[in-house]
């Protein structure tokens, strides 16, 4: 084609020139033609040429270079969850096949980096803190964000947080992260046991003690691998005579006395630290020690342990932070000597070991001592002698037990008040025997006598104290979790409408009362009267707390707010549970609850008030009714600016209810005895004779006959009894022998469509959970003289119906 063009080129040029007879013309000519050809082949070119590519794929090496990090792994995936580019943390902690959200975690763990990985895409970040790995080793800080021209890469950081719980086994992970480091600042590190055999050692260790970093060791002498010279000297025995002089530190990892049990497998271990000198055979040892101490100062700041050095004479040379944290003292340094941080009582103790470890033989140990800022617990104080460190003799170890022991001074708290409502419950219980006798006395002997006799108020004197007692059991029992409840469901700002009127009655006029709503509150299934009474008790308290302060003035606000499921989670409360709450705030201005009264204030008969001016049951009556419903109380303390207590502040937590509203039970109305005509013969069953006495009376009078029996035995037997025809068993429900409900399911099984009728001081609920008997019915103590007759007519009246209706099924 070329040639073509060339042709024709020359041809028209050879024309041109015959036409005008000018050579010059002729050359203008091909010029112009040339210059033309020549753009044409240019653009052809440009336009066959491939264009820059501006989106191609960076160069992830320089991104690799400037994402280094020691201390963090860092990560970068792509929308396909693809791992695009790490950093060499990331690869010696997880590998490089792996990319997150995959890595190497338990089902749990996956899914939560799962979520997070969402989260990151749809809302640009996410977090989890404390995502502990498979073998229980190292926790990790994790985070994910958005990032990249489009934002369609995720940059993961994972950062290792080690343990500080205890000094335990797990939270040393030698063969991680955190032996590297030490290995690269020129420390081996090994856990022994007691005998001296190595469980664990950092890689650093393996390399030079056998040859191959991957080698375990594991169940090998600790010993054997080193060798001392002449002049006591400690080298790895692979290095030879060629290798430097190590500086041995032994640190205990025992502390039976903070765990409170017998020493597990992961106690009763040590971690050996072989500290490298740095110099040659050649060297003095002086030389060898100061840089020992130069590292180990530097290893103890890292660890986790608290840990500190002594000198000879007892004195402080150096504590780490987690030292200083587990004594109290962070931010304020050390003392002169470790005895100014313990009770008087054991200075002595004390001192003595610490001279003991400091000038004797290398040997290590422990002592139980009582910290001056904590004296109510005792901790478990490890001492080591080291050698060889210039002037530090003595390594001391503490772990950090403040959250442990927080935490045993809740189990402690809530063992002691579900012992305490166990006692309650089972005194009010036998004490409602005692005054169902009393009172149902008083009913017989009322009967005998007309308003205006002499002993007519006496007896009505005793009849009212004793309901009165009986609302103090029922307090007991509301303490102790077992009262009757009548739970609906119920909207919070309803209640408080209902029991606003009377509290402000009963505040007077010098004490404001507030009140505000949330919006979009959700229901909470609960008796609304013994919510009313929670309410009340909350509102009196309050309003003595400010008349005790002088001035009778202040300020009362009652606030009800919705709390979601992810801000309980927020809170980090280890007591309240991940869900939806609808939440009653009752504060005040009365000058806030003294510190050492917060831990009893729920407890039962514990109160600040006056002789005779309270009971002590306000507060445990209120604790119970909210936990009986399913909810949470706490107190504290409102505080100014100043962290001064300004006032206190009670927060009930109740759970939404989710489900659908039930049906309110039909409750038949209460009858009388005169309204039952049919008679009847009942079974009584009852232990207590005074109780059994009561009741044969009172049904006697209400015109049945009665049939009384001391235990379930004797009930069987009467029930076996030729030609006994019983309407209704009346019985105990706690028997010595044989109980109630097991002498009614021996009944059941001759006799099913044998009414029942139980007697009790215990919750209607509790006994329908635990008994689950069908068709029951239940009569609280202590009762009335009527109210045991017409109990027991209204439920012969139910049953007479129910048996009408199957037979007109039937016919």
């Amino acid at each position: 084609m070329l040639m073509m063009l060339a042709g024709g080129i020359l041809a028209s040029t050879m024309v041109l020139f015959f036409a005008t007879a000018s050579w010059l013309v002729a050359l203008v000519f091909v010029l112009a033609v040339a210059v033309l050809l020549g753009s044409v082949l240019v653009f052809d070119r440009m336009r066959a040429a491939p264009v820059e590519d501006l989106s191609a794929s960076p160069d992830w090496t320089v991104t690799v270079a400037a994402i280094e990090n020691d201390g963090e792994a860092i990560a970068i995936t792509d929308r396909a969850n693809r791992l695009v580019c790490a950093n060499g943390f990331f690869i010696d902690s997880f590998g490089s096949a792996a990319a997150p959200p995959a890595l190497p975690f338990e089902r749990e763990g996956l899914e939560a980096l799962a979520r997070l990985a969402r989260n990151a895409w749809r809302e640009g970040a996410g977090a989890i803190e404390a995502l502990a790995a498979p073998d229980g080793g190292i926790e990790w800080d994790i985070s994910a964000s958005r990032a990249g021209r489009s934002e369609d890469h995720l940059v993961w950081r994972l950062r290792p947080v080690p343990r500080v719980a205890g000094a335990s086994l797990g939270a040393l992970d030698l063969s991680g992260p955190f032996g590297k480091m030490l290995s690269r600042a020129g420390i081996e590190t090994a856990i022994t046991t007691a005998d001296g055999v190595i469980r664990a050692v950092s890689a650093g260790f393996a390399e030079r003690a056998s040859g191959d970093e991957r080698a375990t060791l594991a169940g090998q002498d600790f010993v054997s691998f080193l060798r001392i010279d002449e002049r006591e000297r400690i080298f790895f025995a692979r290095e030879g005579r060629g290798g430097t002089p190590q500086t041995l530190v032994d640190v205990p990892l025992i502390d039976p006395a903070i765990q409170g049990a017998q020493p597990g497998p992961d106690e009763a271990t040590s971690l050996m630290l072989l500290i490298d000198s740095g110099v040659g055979i050649g060297s003095g040892w002086d030389g060898a020690s100061q840089a020992g101490v130069a590292q180990l100062d530097a290893l103890l700041g890292q660890l986790p342990l608290g840990l500190a050095m002594t000198d000879r004479d007892g004195r402080f040379l150096f504590g780490n932070e987690a030292f200083l944290r587990a004594v109290g003292r962070e931010g304020r340094g050390l003392p002169a000597f470790p005895t100014d941080l313990v009770v008087r009582e054991d200075k002595a103790a004390l001192s003595d070991a610490v001279r003991r470890h400091g000038r004797g033989p290398t040997t290590s140990g422990d002592v139980a001592v009582r910290l001056a800022n904590s004296p109510e617990e005792p901790v478990s104080l490890g001492l080591a002698g080291v050698r060889g460190l210039g002037e530090a003799a003595v390594l001391l170890s503490l772990a950090d037990s403040s959250q442990e022991n927080q935490l045993r001074r809740q189990v402690a708290q809530a063992t002691k008040m579900q012992a305490v409502g166990q006692l309650a419950g089972g005194v009010a219980h036998d004490f409602n025997n005692v005054l169902t006798a009393i009172i149902g006395t008083c009913d017989l002997m009322l009967l005998r006598h007309i308003p205006g006799d002499s002993d007519y108020d006496d007896i009505q004197q005793i009849r009212a104290n004793s309901n009165r007692a009986a609302s103090l059991t029922r307090q007991l029992l509301a303490f102790s979790r077992q009262q009757t409840l009548r739970p609906e469901v119920i909207q919070l700002p309803d209640v408080v409408s209902e029991v606003s009127p009377l509290i402000k009655r009963l505040l007077g006029e010098k004490i404001t009362y507030y009140v505000q709503h949330d919006r979009n509150l959700g229901p909470v299934r609960a008796d609304p009267q013994q919510l009313e009474q929670v309410i009340m008790n909350l509102a009196v308290n309050a309003r003595d707390a400010i008349q005790s302060r002088g001035s009778g003035s202040g300020r009362i606000s009652l606030y009800t707010r919705h709390l979601h499921a992810t801000e309980v989670v927020q809170l980090g409360s280890e007591v309240l549970p991940a869900a939806d709450y609808t939440v009653l705030i009752v504060q005040d201005t009365g000058g806030g609850i003294p510190p050492h009264v917060l831990p009893k204030l729920f407890e039962p008969f514990f109160t600040t008030k006056e002789q005779g001016k309270g009971t002590g049951l306000g507060l445990s009556t209120a604790y119970g009714i909210v936990k009986q419903s399913g909810g949470f109380i706490f107190a504290d303390n409102i505080t100014d600016k100043q962290g001064h207590p300004v006032g206190a502040r009670f927060t009930v937590y109740l759970p939404v209810h989710r489900g659908e509203v039930p049906k309110k039970r039909d409750i038949p109305a209460p009858l009388v005895s005169s309204e039952w005509s049919a008679g009847g013969k009942v079974l009584l069953v009852e232990d207590e004779d005074m109780v059994r006495a009561v009741a044969e009376r009172a049904l006697v009078r209400a015109g049945y006959e009665v049939r009384a029996c001391a235990s379930g035995e004797e009930g069987l037997a009467a029930i076996a009894e030729p030609g006994a025809a019983f309407d209704i068993v009346v019985s105990d429900v706690v028997m010595p022998g044989m109980d109630g409900p097991a002498m009614v399911r021996a009944i059941r099984a001759q006799l099913p469509a044998m009414p029942v009728l139980f007697m009790s001081g215990y919750a209607e609920e509790q006994l329908r959970r635990d008994i689950d008997i069908p068709d029951m019915h239940f009569i609280p103590k202590p009762f009335s003289v009527a109210a045991i007759g017409d109990k027991v007519g209204a439920v012969l009246r139910q049953a007479r119906a129910d048996q009408t209706e199957v037979e007109a099924a039937g016919r």
